[in-house]
């Protein structure tokens, strides 16, 4: 299957015969057959024909729109799949223990996958990282006799704060950072991160809809005007998984240097280039198509976006039946 990103600025995405064809220049184009279409997102300035539009919504492909920096804006998306009365009981387990328990299962294998990414990278490094690996095990443990979804999320936080600082040192030293920033983020390895957890979050929004769930409705992050809490909860498993991994893999092996990334004055913060964004984009792509056998309950390899899927199955299977038991989340070793 193909998901096809757009960074050139000024293309022009159009429907040619069964192919989507992005176009900078007469001579200057690729096609994709639509067929084999997942999705489509476009970064920055480029403009998609009414029958492009038209054939996207018929076949359900969603396309995401972000500023050329990262920044999601939305996205078109089809009403096919929506299933009202899955959608009913989903927002009625929000005030219930079925959210406090899917949040502990989530919230604890996010933290013991945290844990595996700061040991791989701290194998080969001369850096002592046992006090943060302690103090997320205090955080992890106290997640066990939490009566709220707040605590949860607290004890979380505290977890993170630590995983971040042994990340930190396991950096290459020019990429050193002070911890998690955003909006705008202030140094080259939270500018990764940023972009990355916002493709995962959209990968996982496609997802969500296409099992007739509402992305709005969660159960772990408290409701925000315009943010897809669900997807916010069940990307959490896959935060360190996917995109810290694909960002320290990056650094630390010299794919990526400060060429890359750019500063402007019009606008704070730190941004990839257009060549810092292909390098991104790609190795991300890679990562997402990577096969595993992380899914416990199932006896063969899938790739990782064939893993989330699964697992929004799963969820939904478990909305279905007010059992947040049969949910179980992806947990690396």
């Amino acid at each position: 299957m193909s998901y096809l990103y757009v960074t050139e600025q000024g293309s022009t995405i159009s429907i040619e015969a069964n192919y989507v064809k992005v176009q900078k220049e007469e001579t200057k184009w690729r096609k994709v057959p639509i067929e084999t279409l997942e999705s489509i997102s476009i970064f920055g300035r480029a403009q998609m024909t009414t029958q492009c539009t038209v054939e996207c919504l018929k076949r359900g492909v969603p396309v995401n729109y972000y500023s050329k920096n990262g920044s999601y804006f939305g996205c078109l998306e089809s009403t096919g799949h929506i299933q009202v009365e899955r959608q009913r009981k989903q927002a009625e387990l929000y005030h219930s223990e079925f959210a406090l328990e899917l949040g502990r299962k989530i919230l604890q294998t996010k933290v013991k996958n945290q844990e595996v990414v700061l040991r791989r990278y701290a194998r080969n490094q001369n850096e002592d990282i046992n006090e943060e690996i302690k103090m997320m095990h205090i955080s992890y443990s106290k997640m066990k006799d939490c009566s709220g979804v707040e605590q949860l999320m607290g004890y979380e936080g505290t977890a993170a704060k630590y995983y971040f600082q042994g990340l930190a040192k396991l950096v290459e030293p020019e990429f050193y950072f002070r911890g998690r920033n955003r909006r705008p983020p202030k140094d080259e390895f939270n500018s990764l991160l940023s972009l990355g957890y916002s493709i995962v979050m959209n990968e996982i929004y496609g997802k969500i809809q296409a099992k007739g769930l509402n992305p709005y409705f969660g159960f772990i992050h408290q409701d925000r005007e315009k943010h897809p809490t669900l997807a916010s909860d069940l990307m959490e498993e896959w935060r360190a998984v996917i995109v810290d991994s694909v960002v320290m893999s990056l650094l630390n092996g010299h794919e990526m240097d400060k060429t890359h990334f750019r500063r402007e004055d019009e606008e704070p913060g730190v941004f990839l280039t257009n060549d810092g964004m292909k390098i991104f984009l790609n190795k991300m792509n890679s990562k997402l198509n990577t096969y595993c056998r992380y899914l416990d309950y199932i006896e063969y390899e899938v790739s990782f976006r064939r893993a989330m899927e699964l697992q929004v199955g799963q969820l939904a299977k478990a909305i279905e039946q007010g059992d947040a038991g049969l949910y179980v989340p992806m947990r690396i070793r």
